[in-house]
């Protein structure tokens, strides 16, 4: 009987179960085609506004997309309040979800934060771009009220990334909240 440290059979068969580049791991599903520029793992900084808030804010952000040969990219993102100077000052926010890609580049995603707040958005990845937009917001009793999000990302170049993120909540219009600037961590 093997003891607790023995990893298990299937992991000698699957040494890669999720991977974060296309010629790594098990082969790319062949929907994942227009995002599989997005493998990998992308850092940087960006600021955020909002009309709820005392004041602009600067952000360190980490996003993570991996797969694992199905049609679908696992996505994590986290990010840090941080000073003038980059350093991080706590934790800000954090999701994580899926990906789902769809025939001719449609896109439904999956999003969760441990805020208590659930999007389910759906859009288009290109070869440059991928829109999300949201199509509902589930959230927990105690949660913010939010009723709509659209996410953008787009490639600039092999190793650029924008992010810019839209919010209705708390009784505004959906507006600008987020902007980000990542780059490709090798």
């Amino acid at each position: 009987m093997p003891d607790s440290t023995t990893p298990p059979a299937f992991a000698a068969a699957f040494p890669f179960p999720d991977a974060s580049h296309p010629d790594r791991g098990p082969a790319p599903h062949p929907l994942l085609a227009p995002v599989l520029d997005l493998l990998g793992t992308w850092q940087g900084h960006g600021t955020g506004t909002y009309p709820t808030l005392e004041s602009d804010f600067s952000y360190a952000q980490e996003v993570t997309f991996t797969h694992d040969g199905r049609p679908f990219l696992h996505y994590e993102a986290r990010a840090w309040l941080i000073d003038a100077d980059g350093t991080p000052l706590r934790p800000s926010a954090r999701e994580s979800g899926w990906w789902r890609l769809q025939p001719e580049g449609r896109v439904e995603a999956l999003i969760t934060q441990p805020t208590g707040i659930a999007e389910i958005s759906v859009g288009v990845a290109t070869a440059s771009t991928v829109e999300l937009t949201t199509g509902e917001v589930a959230v927990t009793p105690t949660a913010k009220d939010v009723k709509a999000t659209r996410r953008l990302y787009t490639r600039t170049d092999a190793a650029t990334l924008t992010f810019t993120h839209d919010l209705a909540a708390v009784g505004h219009p959906l507006q600008h909240h987020l902007a980000a600037r990542l780059h490709r961590r090798p």
